[in-house]
């Protein structure tokens, strides 16, 4: 079975699906990233943002309808 995840280099810039909510609790229902991860995605490293894809990905993120 091959893996679905995308590779690092087919990701594209930033997990948002414009479904943006945080309404009931810290983390958005659209990417699965909390709060302060959204507002400083522009300043994280490569291998920052990398964790976080890895987590939101395994978590079934990101959403478009949720």
């Amino acid at each position: 079975m091959s893996d679905q995840r995308a590779k690092p280099a087919e990701r594209p810039d930033t997990p948002c699906v414009a479904v943006c909510s945080t309404t009931f609790d810290e983390i958005c229902r659209g990417c699965g990233r909390t709060v302060a991860e959204v507002s400083q995605w522009v300043v994280m490293s490569a291998d920052e943002k990398e964790r976080v894809w890895e987590r939101i990905l395994a978590q079934g993120y990101p959403r478009r309808n949720t």
